[in-house]
């Protein structure tokens, strides 16, 4: 068997709170805290200009939240040198990448840049609408098997997403896949990618041969994948591995920016290794739902090797869905609903 090509890191260490690192030309690395087990998200900060003036542009924003928003003021303060921030472009819809979006545009009248499914989810789970609600998403995990002490524990995470994310622009230029953004004078191209979320934006360089991956390709973990209350019946995870397989079409070398963990290369042995990764677990499920049928609470303890605390749970079970989803469409399993409403999965 031929081995897969190395990930290699070129940056042993991020830059520290509060500064800036440049890792391409005209590209800068920002590390801000984040208060969960995954601690950080990576932000970017990109040389530009705009209406004849040397300016800045942001990709993704960190949480909506006084430590990141003094975090960044320091950055801005030491890398501005005059250049005022008109842009900031939001992968996606989770609070970390979108949670400053609004405090941005007051404070600096930065103009909002992202694609229009992830900009209508924002505010429908502000809004607690169309299946972005804490009850809908236990309504879901009930059919799937959770038990009510664990639905009533995940109620108490209540108003989260919109606590993390406090306001939310009420306009935004829209992106759509294959549009190219000129960034001072390099031209970045958007590749939407699918299954993490509804329609996430990554961008690509060329002439820098340099990803902004957003979160869809990680270095050292795989993106969460998960089926959710507005879309019960989906099939998340083939969507994200050809998502990811996409990404073939770029340079081996070339330099990926994801939004947690380092900067890398070996970007095609990185797909294979999730794409095996993902091939396993589906195998082990299989297996597990071979020897009786089970629900997806059932089969967390297959899928994770470890205890999992109620934010996991809430991460967890969107996931065993999702790959019980992908066996049951792809005709391996068979799902059927019992008596007790809970869906239960076999072999086809």
């Amino acid at each position: 068997m031929s081995s897969q090509p190395t990930i290699d890191y070129p940056h042993a260490a991020p830059a520290a709170p509060g500064t800036a690192l440049e890792v391409a030309p005209g590209v800068r690395w920002m590390r801000m805290p984040l208060p969960f087990a995954l601690d950080h998200i990576n932000l970017w900060l990109l040389e530009d200009r705009h209406e004849g003036q040397a300016a800045l542009t942001l990709v993704d924003t960190g949480l909506g939240n006084n430590a990141t928003r003094a975090l960044l003021d320091q950055v801005f303060a030491a890398e501005g040198r005059g250049r005022r921030l008109w842009r900031q472009i939001v992968t996606h819809y989770h609070p970390d990448h979108a949670g400053n979006a609004a405090w941005l545009r007051e404070r600096h009248g930065a103009e909002l840049w992202m694609t229009r499914a992830e900009y209508l989810t924002v505010h429908a789970a502000r809004a607690r609408v169309a299946g972005y609600s804490t009850e809908s998403q236990i309504e879901l995990f009930r059919g799937h098997g959770l038990d009510e002490a664990a639905g009533k524990v995940l109620l108490g995470r209540g108003e989260l997403y919109r606590n993390l994310v406090p306001g939310f622009p009420l306009a935004h230029r829209r992106l759509m896949e294959g549009d190219r953004i000129l960034v001072h004078d390099r031209e970045w191209r958007v590749i939407v990618g699918y299954g993490h979320c509804p329609e996430h934006a990554s961008l690509y360089c060329s002439e820098l041969n340099v990803l902004i991956a957003g979160d869809m390709l990680l270095p050292r973990i795989s993106t969460n994948v998960a089926v959710r209350p507005v879309d019960p019946d989906s099939n998340p995870l083939r969507l994200f591995l050809a998502s990811i397989g996409r990404y073939r079409e770029l340079p081996q070398d070339v330099l990926v920016l994801p939004s947690h963990g380092l900067p890398f290369r070996g970007a095609h042995g990185r797909i294979a290794s999730l794409e095996q990764h993902h091939a396993q677990r589906l195998e082990e499920l299989l297996a597990a739902c071979t020897a009786s049928p089970r629900s997806a609470h059932q089969v967390l303890e297959v899928l994770f090797k470890r205890k999992l605390d109620t934010g996991a749970i809430f991460f967890a079970m969107g996931e065993a869905i999702a790959h019980l989803h992908c066996l049951y469409h792809d005709g391996r399993l068979a799902r059927r609903t019992g008596a007790d409403g809970v869906a239960r999965f076999a072999p086809a």
